[in-house]
């Protein structure tokens, strides 16, 4: 009998990639409650599962050396097993760090000298996008419907998941993007709160055409393609893109969600944390992060039963 339980613990253990150092994670995979990544790609019952594709965020524009962290992850971690409509949620990691972009070449084509002015290629969200829908015909595959595969992400990620539900809207049951961005800290580098939109956006092209259009041609893109209501969330105190984030307004169906003024949600203050470690939220840009972010999950959950009904 002892023999039998090692074996079953070792079988237990086996399946589980603790996450390194710093609480990076850097695989694809499904992820459990306590965001440990799980190393089969089984899905029992299929047909009564929902699928949350996590996207995560960049280090810089056109590359993605890291993937993501246990504290990025753990309020998509909290809504795992959580039933909609009687059907249980899953959540799977995908890893991006492989892709490189067309013009990425050794350092980010950003900072290339002379810059380029027109993006050639594909960009590494372009990439990106495919590689989601790789992974959704491999859900689809293995038995589950696809409008309960959900495409979510935050900062790259929740754009990329912009572009993907304005080119591939019927291939998913919808998208939640979670601070929107991937051109740097524009809202604060170029001083939106006191320039506004449009000077603070021409001081950006007078400086970085190439980025600069190639933002706009993406924003442009989501704009006018994207045709299925999806659930947004942003926060004015983004360096990224809080203070540029209104056009998400004019963009039929779209759910947008300002999370707050300050550092706090429901007057909560908010606090992130890793495997051994726990701090304030500091940043705009990683409200999502902060554990009183789980406030929102009801929200979460109503979007998604609105979308597989």
């Amino acid at each position: 009998m002892r023999k039998i339980s090692l074996i079953f613990t070792f079988i237990l253990f086996s399946t589980l990639v603790y996450a390194g150092p710093n609480d990076k994670i850097n695989e694809s995979g499904f992820i459990n409650k306590e965001v440990r990544l799980i190393k089969n790609f089984e899905i029992k019952d299929p047909k009564n599962k929902i699928i949350l594709i996590y996207n995560h965020g960049q280090d810089e524009n056109d590359t993605s050396p890291n993937c993501t962290w246990v504290s990025m992850l753990r309020n998509h971690a909290s809504l795992i097993n959580q039933e909609v409509n009687g059907k249980k949620i899953m959540v799977y990691n995908l890893c991006s760090n492989h892709l490189r972009g067309d013009m990425s070449k050794k350092k980010d084509w950003w900072y290339l000298k002379p810059q380029p002015k027109i993006y050639e290629g594909k960009h590494i969200l372009d990439k990106r996008v495919e590689l989601n829908l790789e992974l959704i015909k491999k859900f689809v595959d293995a038995g589950v419907p696809r409008k309960q595969v959900f495409v979510t992400g935050h900062s790259c990620g929740g754009l990329t998941t912009l572009l993907f539900m304005s080119r591939y809207p019927d291939k998913v049951g919808g998208g939640i993007s979670y601070m929107q961005a991937c051109f740097g800290k524009l809202s604060s580098k170029y001083k939106v709160k006191k320039n506004g939109v449009e000077k603070a956006m021409a001081k950006f092209r007078k400086k970085n055409q190439g980025p600069h259009d190639l933002r706009q041609k993406m924003n442009d893109e989501i704009k006018n393609n994207l045709k299925v209501p999806i659930l947004a969330f942003t926060h004015p105190k983004d360096k990224y893109e809080g203070l540029l984030s209104d056009w998400l307004e004019e963009i039929p169906g779209m759910k947008r969600i300002i999370i707050s003024e300050n550092y706090k949600i429901n007057g909560k203050r908010c606090k992130r944390k890793g495997d051994d470690w726990e701090e304030p939220v500091k940043k705009g840009h990683n409200m999502d992060a902060g554990l009183c972010f789980q406030y929102y999950n009801p929200t979460i959950k109503e979007y998604i039963a609105s979308r597989i009904k």
